[in-house]
Formats: structure tokens, sequence, C-alpha cells
């Protein structure tokens, strides 16, 4: 199709520092210019440091897969998270890093996701249920896609469903602490040597610590039902029983509580990001809404028909491409390093951006064209081996990659089983970058249950 899906408008080639932070504090996507979706490196100088956007797939590979333990995490991408998260594996380098994968990982491993496929389809359908009063108005998407992401945590994490009274408590105080502190933090880039204090916002730091006392509460009910033989053989009694085969050690209390705050605030927030997106980029283009509506009515709902759907799933990947839920990932240089004949002094930033990457004029045809398709094509495939990170790479690859690959497929094919989702010509989303990628002023649909959309023009977009 000749129309393609939204991105950000780029800013001028050259702009001057303080003009270039203006910018980054209001979207770092649209701060960048067009120029980097070709580019194979580029270099900003703050007063503090050196950051260098890498589209090189050779080093892109170095640091993801090549020598990871040379390119540890950046503590400035997540300083603002860290009165929510603590130590989690989400901040953490080093040992204390390797230690807690190696408990976590086995809770996700092939054959014990099959153990969280109920979950994740109770959510879906209690999530389609929920809309069963959809008339063709229009509604925001992201706010119902968020609310389904976090039911699937709460199933698949401590057995309950979102209607539970602390995990309503838990999802709300969320999405407060969220609107408090982006994770994008202009400040964590401009701040000094990491020596210097942090300062957090006091909205902030109330937020985090009431949303920790509802996860220490729920921590502490399954500790106790572990304890007495009766907890259900959910993720989270998985990953608190789980030995570290070489210290022998399980997570304490407090621990667990880091890793939680980090499985439902990364699981459920880079969810919905793809599922609006997801929901969006069909209503858009209804052909391949109609190819996934067929799909799903013959979808019987087992763990093991799950890979007759092929072509949500394609269309989910596609979705993942256009919009990375976290278009950027930043590392560090723990030694001086020549990237491209270009010296990189140690304490650089190293920054490993999917929204450029998955776009890159180089690397993939028509980059910025909504193609399904390309997911069956050799040429796609083979782009998709070095150009393609929705969930990074290496050992830091997100552990969660096959769950979440499961739920958005799940989701997506129960959705447009029962509704048909159609665009606002008016109210066209434009990405941002916040927590995750979301749109500026929201994504708005028109749904409508599938017996009452039968007279509507399917192809043509709605008027707001």
């Amino acid at each position: 199709m000749d129309r393609h899906p939204p991105k950000p408008a780029s800013r001028p080639e050259k702009v001057s520092l303080w003009r270039y932070l203006r910018l980054f504090r209001k979207d770092i996507l649209s701060a960048q210019p067009e120029k980097l979706y070709r580019a194979w490196m580029a270099e900003f100088r703050t007063p503090f440091f050196r950051s260098y956007l890498v589209n090189d797939t050779d080093l892109v590979d170095l640091v993801l897969r090549g020598r990871p333990d040379d390119f540890p995490k950046s503590d400035r991408i997540g300083a603002g998270l860290q009165p929510l998260l603590g130590r989690s594996v989400f901040l953490t380098n080093g040992e204390e890093w390797k230690r807690q994968r190696r408990i976590i990982d086995p809770a996700f491993e092939g054959g014990r996701l099959r153990d969280t496929f109920p979950g994740i389809l109770a959510a879906a359908d209690a999530g389609v249920a929920r809309l069963k009063g959809a008339n063709g108005t229009p509604q925001e998407i992201e706010a119902i896609a968020s609310h389904m992401a976090a039911d699937v945590i709460f199933r698949t994490l401590f057995s309950i469903p979102i209607e539970d009274a602390t995990a309503q408590e838990v999802f709300h105080a969320f999405r407060a602490h969220q609107r408090t502190q982006p994770i994008l933090n202009l400040a964590a880039f401009i701040r000094g040597p990491s020596w210097m204090p942090r300062f957090f916002r006091s909205e902030t730091k109330r937020t985090a610590a009431h949303i920790r006392r509802l996860i220490t509460k729920l921590t502490d009910d399954r500790l106790a039902l572990i304890g007495a033989g009766r907890a259900p053989d959910d993720l989270a009694t998985k990953i608190m029983t789980t030995v570290d085969p070489q210290t022998g050690r399980t997570f304490t209390a407090e621990e667990m509580v880091d890793q939680v705050a980090i499985f439902f605030l990364a699981g459920h927030e880079t969810s919905a990001s793809a599922l609006s997106w997801a929901l969006y980029l069909l209503a858009l283009y209804p052909e391949w809404q109609d190819k996934v509506a067929q799909e799903a009515a013959d979808f019987d709902g087992t763990f093991a028909a799950l890979s007759r759907l092929k072509v949500t799933r394609d269309v989910f990947r596609e979705t993942l491409r256009l919009y990375p839920p976290v278009p950027m990932m930043v590392r560090e240089t723990a030694r001086p390093e020549t990237f491209r004949k270009r010296l990189v002094a140690r304490g650089s930033q190293i920054v490993l951006s999917p929204w450029h990457l998955h776009r890159h004029t180089r690397f993939w045809d028509e980059p910025d064209a909504f193609d399904p398709a390309r997911w069956e094509t050799e040429g796609g495939k083979a782009t998709a081996r070095s150009a393609y990170l929705p969930f990074s790479a290496g050992p830091r690859v997100c552990t969660g990659a096959g769950f979440a690959m499961i739920e958005g497929v799940v989701l997506l094919s129960r959705l447009v089983r029962d509704y048909r989702f159609a665009v606002l010509a008016a109210r066209q989303p434009i990405p941002v970058a916040h927590l995750t990628v979301r749109a500026s002023d929201g994504i708005w649909l028109t749904i409508s249950r599938k017996t009452d959309s039968c007279s509507q023009n399917r192809n043509s977009p709605q008027k707001a």
C-alpha cells in the first residue's frame, strides 16, 4: 500500500546542543535527525560524556554477543527507575546480574511456557468479554491493551485476575508512577560523574514506595503458601523456589520484590505498547485484519494450535519491527574501544537503537512500510537475523521473549476474532518514546462487535 504507518518527524540535521536537549526532553525519537536511518554510526557530545549510536550490525553483534562483559548496561538509562526496581535484573551488571538470570531463566524455558498458556488465554478471553458493549464509538486502545496485559501478568505470575483487589491497586499505582518518571530521563543523560548524588521527585519516591509495599505483601503471602506446601505452580512459585546452581541460594524476599517489580513493569508495559500498535496497524490495513480474523476463527484455543497462527505471528513481528516497545538500549564501554576507525573512550555511552535499526534503509526493503509478508521471504528472514532486536540479543536477551510472543499472538487473535477495529482519520497516532513507544495522544480506534459490523465500510477510515 502507498500509505505508510506514522513515525515522528525528524529534527533538522544541525541544531545546537541546547536545542537538541530541549527536543530530547520532549521526545527522544523526534529529536534525532533523518540521517540516522541510513548511518552506520553517529557521535553525540555532551559536557560530561560522549555517546555513539551504532547501526553497524557487526558492532551491534560485538556489543551484545561478542564481548558483552566489556559493554555493561549503562546506569543512566534506568536511573529514574531505581526507587521502584531497586537491584532488579533490569538494572544490575556483572556477577550479580548473572546470578539473577540463573534463577529467573528456568521459569521461562520452552517447556514451561506451556504452563503459562492457560493464564494468557484466560486474560485474553476476559479482555474480550469486557469489550462486549463496544458499538462502534471511538475508544482509546492503549488503556484497553494495558489492562489486558496487566491481567496476563497477574494471572501467570501470581494466579490472580486483575479484578483481585490487590492486583487492581498495583495496576493503578503503576500507572501513577509511570507518569512521574519516564525511563528516558534527560537528567540522567546530562548528569556528571557516577559519584554525583541523584535526586528523585518526591512523587516518584512516594509512588515507588507504595508499589513496593503492595508487591511485598504479595511476595510474603506467596512465601507463606510455599512454606505450607499450598502454593500454585505459577511463575512466582517457580522463581521463588529455584536454587542458583552455583551458590545454592534462592532469592531473598527483598530480592524477589525487586524482580516482581520489573516483571510487572517490563512485562505489561511493553506488551501493551506492542498490542496497541498491532491493533492500529490492522485497522489501517483491513486486508491484513481479515487474514488474522480468518486464522482466529479456526484457532481452537489450545497450546498445540498456536503454531497455526502464522499470519498473526507475522503481523506481530512486523509490529515489533515498526514500533519496538523499547526503542533504544544503552551500554557503556568498560575500556577504550575502536569503532569504525574511531577511538571510543572508556565510559562512553553506546546506544543500540532498534527504532533506527528496524527502519534502516541499508537493511530493509521498504523499511517504513507495513508488510507482514516480508517474514516469509528469504530476504526478510536474513535481515532479521542481524538487524531485528525487539528483545535485545545475546546473554541479556529478554528472558520473557518467548512468553511475549505467545501473549501478543493470543491477545491479538482473540480480539480480532470477535471485534472489528477501524481507524479515525482525524486522530492519527504519532509515536513518542516515554517508558515505551506510545502515541503522543493515545491510539483511538472504533471497536465494533462482528455481528454489528457487517454494514460498515471496512476499508474506509472513520471520522472523529
